[in-house]
């Protein structure tokens, strides 16, 4: 006989939950407080700072021309462009260049009921049609640097033509790329030629206040700059004016591709990039950008060199008609920076060379007097003795010079001493 007690055959029921409540809806969800927490530190605002940078990237952003943005992985690159696109209000489009093949910049082959007589249409990809639908946007073209030559190829008419398969992206769309450069970037490439001069590059450096402001909760606010509209046909001639003066004394710096690879995917000349200097240089002229952004924008398109031969130029242009402070020397108005000052000087004394006179040479050495009274008299060595070379034998000294003797005088010897400091400091005494 068994011992045991008999079983009880009423089938055990489930446990029941001690709260069926869905985690959701529970207050003391964890889930639910780590996600406030997050609200909180995602809930950050923007602020008017000056910032050279991302005035020249709203700037090139209204001129409606491609921008490339280089920089350190991390620096910030894709945070300012969502930045970008919020503060414009415009949608904002990501592609990763490098995970798409050819085809889906291109367009994919569709084939329909009769390709020998209607052909064989392109089929773009749904970021495009979204685009096409919307009718505006920021399309942001990521990793570009990691984007093999094929990829690049595909690019192109995307870039310049704005057109995907057969399908032409609306006007209000824009297009900012962001690229590492090749040494920090995964499997990096260098840009092709055709592609890097299609875009506006732009170097994205890091300022640690901007990011300390950030991280407290407050960043800099992208917006598109105020264009004037009387100044708009006055832009426009000035840098019609700036870029054709440049050009005709300086054809050689119309198309210069660079010989090294590296520098064949940045920024050089081309008509191309001129004509997108051109473009620029309007709109930093009529927005009345500094020349930080201006020299950020044109040299991101022709290039260091070619870029700091305009600014100089520009600067030249802003120089006053020599033959105007010849003309009234008295009440005659030098550029206050030194090296305009010395230019502006420089021209009245090859004015006098070309077309000597004793009126005319009178005149500037009354002008030389003008500058010593309102500027450092060291600009004064190099005019005053090149005007005094050129002095003929009938003509007598003007009571003018006078004033300069001590001011010249002095500078050079200053001049020389320096010039015995710097000698004995390398012979070691």
């Amino acid at each position: 006989m068994s011992t045991y007690p008999p079983l009880d055959e009423t089938p055990l029921a489930a446990p029941q939950p001690q709260d069926s409540a869905p985690a959701s809806s529970r207050p003391d969800s964890r889930i639910d407080v780590s996600g406030a927490l997050l609200a909180l530190l995602r809930d950050t605002t923007t602020a008017p700072r000056p910032d050279p940078q991302l005035e020249a990237l709203t700037l090139a952003v209204a001129a409606d021309l491609p921008v490339l943005l280089w920089g350190e992985p991390g620096i910030g690159k894709t945070a300012a462009l969502t930045q970008l696109a919020g503060t414009l209000d415009l949608p904002l489009t990501t592609v990763i260049a490098s995970v798409h093949e050819p085809s889906d910049f291109s367009g994919l082959p569709v084939i329909g009921d009769d390709p020998s007589s209607n052909g064989v249409p392109m089929a773009p990809p749904d970021w495009a049609v979204r685009l096409v639908r919307v009718g505006r946007g920021l399309l942001f073209l990521d990793e570009l640097s990691t984007a093999p030559p094929a990829v690049q190829a595909a690019l192109l008419r995307l870039v310049l033509e704005r057109r995907v398969g057969a399908l032409r992206l609306p006007p209000g769309v824009r297009i900012v790329a962001a690229a590492n450069p090749r040494s920090s970037a995964a499997d990096g490439w260098e840009l092709s030629p055709p592609l890097a001069n299609r875009f506006v590059h732009l170097q994205w450096t890091h300022d640690a206040d901007v990011v300390v402001r950030g991280l407290g909760g407050v960043w800099p606010r992208a917006t598109l700059p105020m264009l004037d509209a009387e100044r708009l046909p006055e832009a426009v001639a000035f840098a019609r004016r700036a870029v054709c003066g440049l050009l005709g004394v300086r054809p050689a710096l119309v198309h210069r591709l660079p010989s090294g690879e590296a520098g064949r995917g940045g920024a050089w000349p081309s008509p191309r990039s001129w004509d997108m200097a051109l473009r620029l240089t309007a709109f930093a002229t009529a927005a009345g950008a500094s020349r930080d952004v201006l020299s950020m924008l044109v040299r991101g398109t022709v290039g260091d060199g070619p870029g700091l031969e305009f600014l100089a130029h520009v600067d030249r242009m802003d120089l006053p008609d020599p033959e105007d402070l010849l003309a009234d020397p008295g009440s005659a108005e030098l550029p206050v920076r030194g090296d305009l000052r010395q230019a502006a000087l420089d021209a009245v004394v090859a004015a006098v060379r070309s077309r000597p006179g004793k009126d005319r040479w009178d005149a500037a050495w009354a002008l030389l007097a003008r500058a010593a009274e309102t500027g450092a008299p060291d600009l004064l060595v190099v005019p005053a003795t090149t005007l005094a070379t050129l002095r003929r034998d009938d003509w007598e000294v003007p009571q003018s010079i006078e004033g300069l003797t001590g001011a010249v005088a002095v500078s050079r010897r200053a001049d020389r001493a320096k010039v015995r400091a710097i000698d004995a400091t390398r012979a070691g005494r």
